[in-house]
């Protein structure tokens, strides 16, 4: 274990739980296990919806106690805690890489993110101003002015997913409590360290005490969180299954969901293939794939599509698998083990159908290969659904209409990459494609953490980015005065 990790443990070194201001124990206990190979590395309390109504009861006493602090305050604090993370990057990122299973490279790339999320929020709680209205536009509002202000929301339920635990906490968090709000935070079952690193960073940087509570565990967990009356908005990244039921137990509560994807990407002819093919293997295959951004369909032009097939083949062939913590490797081992399975299953019945493997497909040890797929159909699952792993499929169009309808044919709608040089096709895209993103000369994968994110159809409601999500995560109070 780290040495942060062994300030927030028992003598029995099992990582404690954040609530009500403290590091506590609970009744149960489970482990983080390596994905590349399945080995405990350590031990840690999960919380019930018990320790769940303490929580939320402590951050319901302690709003006051958050809006009354200056927007100034509240920039410091999270400046501070992305100054945390400056400090102790290396240990964080080995801790990311033994709870995820990531690469160090992709693991210090996030730790990265994390850091400028939380700097984008501070700026954000900083430029948190209020809107003048012109009440005299109308008959009847002379002599009177009138403004709004923000006001926090109150307490906020986040819940993340396991692929970025890290980023997605600082999504969550920096934007919540530069609105002035509570939040309970619940991460992946698996990935739980690094939120709670998190949590110790927030408490170093001078986090009210009881402002954030980090309660770990499964489904009963996140459920007492999402139904609880006193939790007044509720942010979820994960699956679409997920994410619409929570949206059904959560009621009249604010509701942001950041779900999944099949993101498509555009090669028009006038692309630049080289170009294309560097970028489409960085957005495939880093992160093992697992992003609801990564690139997962490839629909290119049929004048270009045997060239670029080719020139994937060939560098998805070139990639190396193995121990993520060995700097030669390209693409370590998917999350689960369940994963692994369902998605060579996938790419079994793809084959079945039609399919061509060019490169991968296979299952080594507890690696599934980098796989890159022709031939495919917009009926198979390798296609419409999300794969969340390692593999690329490339299908051919002939017509740019052709190209956008295949890419609408999804219940997904998160983002898109379109590589073109003819501008007429360009802002036939930007108009016609229905995702929350579209990038011209980019793959579907690029993110800036601070510009607006979110998806339409099944990917999910309202938008992420910090400054995106202040607005949701407070209420303008509007006021006037008679003059």
């Amino acid at each position: 274990m780290t040495s942060i990790l062994n300030n927030i443990s028992d003598k029995n070194d099992n990582v404690l739980l954040y609530y009500k201001g403290n590091w506590q124990p609970s009744e149960t206990i489970e482990t983080v296990k390596f994905p590349f190979n399945g080995e405990e590395y350590c031990s840690y309390y999960v919380g019930n919806p018990s320790i769940v109504n303490k929580a939320i009861e402590h951050a319901n006493e302690t709003i006051l106690k958050m809006k009354a602090l200056p927007l100034w305050q509240r920039a410091s604090i999270l400046n501070k805690a992305a100054d945390y993370f400056e400090e102790i990057m290396d240990e964080t990122a080995q801790v990311l890489v033994y709870e995820t299973g990531k690469t160090l490279k992709d693991a210090k790339g996030e730790i990265q993110r994390t850091i400028s999320t939380l700097r984008f929020s501070a700026d954000a709680a900083k430029n948190l101003h209020s809107e003048t209205i012109p009440l005299d536009a109308m008959k009847g509002g002379d002599n009177k002015v009138s403004f709004s202000i923000h006001e926090p929301v109150g307490v906020v339920g986040a819940i993340t997913g396991f692929n970025f635990p890290l980023l997605l906490a600082a999504h969550k968090l920096g934007p919540a409590f530069a609105g002035g709000n509570t939040v309970i935070l619940k991460p992946s079952p698996g990935t739980p360290l690094t939120s709670m690193m998190m949590a110790y960073a927030f408490e170093q940087a001078g986090l009210p005490s009881g402002a954030l509570h980090v309660i770990n565990g499964d489904v009963e967990v996140g459920e007492a969180i999402v139904r609880h009356n006193s939790v007044a908005a509720v942010s979820f990244t994960g699956s679409s299954n997920v994410g619409k039921k929570i949206s059904e137990q959560a009621k009249y509560k604010k509701v942001l969901l950041e779900l999944g994807s099949n993101a498509a990407t555009i090669i028009d002819k006038s692309a630049d293939i080289d170009i294309v093919v560097d970028k489409c293997i960085a957005g495939g295959f880093s992160t093992v794939g697992q992003s609801c951004i990564s690139v997962q369909r490839i629909i290119a032009h049929e004048k270009i599509y045997q060239e670029l097939q080719e020139k994937l083949k060939e560098r998805v062939s070139e990639l190396k698998t193995g121990d993520p913590f060995d700097e030669a490797t390209d693409v370590p081992t998917v999350f689960t083990q369940s994963s692994k399975e369902r998605i060579g299953q996938w790419i079994e019945e793809a084959k079945q159908q039609g399919a061509e493997v060019l490169a991968g497909g296979q299952v080594k040890s507890r690696i599934l290969e980098p796989t890159l797929l022709a031939n495919v159909s917009p009926n198979m699952k390798v296609f419409y659904e999300e794969i969340f792993g390692p593999v690329i499929t490339v299908i051919p169009f002939s017509d740019f209409n052709e190209a956008i309808s295949i890419v609408n044919n999804s219940a997904y709608g998160l983002q898109a990459g379109v590589f073109t040089n003819d501008l007429k096709n360009a802002w036939q895209a930007i108009y016609e494609i229905e995702a929350g993103s579209v990038h011209i000369n980019e793959v579907s994968s690029f993110r800036a953490d601070h510009m607006p994110y979110g998806g339409v159809k099944d990917s999910g409601i309202g938008k992420e980015g910090p400054t995106s999500v202040i607005n949701e995560l407070t209420n303008k109070k509007v006021v006037s005065f008679q003059l």
